[in-house]
């Protein structure tokens, strides 16, 4: 399981990436306004990667349920500046969280690996061709709809065969555009277009997407669905669920794992894969 991001060849074969979120914004559903303040936005990347965190996901556009888009101008007013400090003081993969190729572009050029586009590369017509061009790590999202109306009502037929032929239709479409697959990764878009029983399933059948021979990244950090899995609204309450599902989650398959919390769900990775002789 080789993951190629810029230069460097990642063995996924047997342990786990943590990517730590930072979200510079002021509207995200957990932390909006944290770290709106570049200088803020930086002293949490370097705290997550004290904590393990091998990727820092940034992102400067609230993909919330409902959110309302940003100009890509102010996105990069908001990005750029942390991209750029965090390299110049690390060398931790950074992934640049958005769908607008001119964001992505200025973002690599300022030192980010790692496209993260929840639109699977179908939201701007560019971004396929700037994916395969700079040979950066691309993490293909399934999600149904778009943030603003995608949680108004999601319906499937079956869900994980509808998004395991997205991923292979996504796959065919990237490799047909010059992407090396061996860049893939594949996001199944936990909380994005899907109700809460739609979570539940693609997390129960994770596995069944292992068939694309490529990294699975799972994002569900504090998500709605576990406080409804628990019967909580309490947003402290999705802490230990969200734990609990990540270590289930590496066990299923998953190799990357896009959390908030560093610490604690690197040390769940650490023990699962201990357990399952991959220490």
């Amino acid at each position: 399981m080789i993951w190629k991001v810029r230069d460097r060849e990642l063995d996924l074969s047997r342990r786990a990436l943590v990517m730590g979120i930072i979200n510079a914004t002021p509207d995200s559903f957990s932390d909006g306004g944290s770290f709106l303040n570049p200088a803020d936005a930086v002293a949490h990347g370097k705290k997550l990667v004290a904590e393990g965190a091998e990727i820092l996901d940034i992102g400067g556009e609230s993909t919330r349920p409902g959110a309302e888009s940003v100009s890509a101008s102010e996105e990069m007013d908001r990005v750029l500046p942390v991209i750029r400090a965090l390299r110049r003081e690390s060398e931790v993969m950074i992934s640049i969280d958005t769908s607008k190729a001119t964001v992505a572009r200025a973002a690599l050029e300022a030192g980010a690996d790692i496209i993260n586009d929840v639109t699977g590369l179908r939201g701007d017509p560019e971004m396929p061709q700037l994916a395969a061009a700079s040979q950066a790590g691309v993490v293909i999202m399934h999600m149904q709809g778009e943030p603003r109306t995608m949680q108004l009502a999601p319906k499937y037929d079956d869900v994980v065969r509808e998004v395991g032929e997205f991923f292979r239709q996504a796959l065919d479409r990237a490799v047909r555009c010059g992407i090396d697959p061996m860049r893939i990764a594949l996001d199944p878009g936990i909380g994005f277009g899907k109700t809460p029983e739609h979570n539940r399933c693609l997390l129960a059948n994770l596995s069944a997407f292992l068939e694309f021979q490529r990294p699975l990244l799972v994002g569900l950090s504090r998500k709605s669905f576990l406080g409804w899995l628990i019967g909580s609204s309490k947003m402290e309450d999705r802490f230990w669920p969200g734990v609990a599902l990540s270590s289930l989650c590496r066990e299923r398959g998953a190799r990357i794992l896009r959390v908030h919390d560093v610490k604690s769900h690197t040390d769940a990775l650490r023990m699962t894969e201990a357990i399952l002789g991959h220490d």
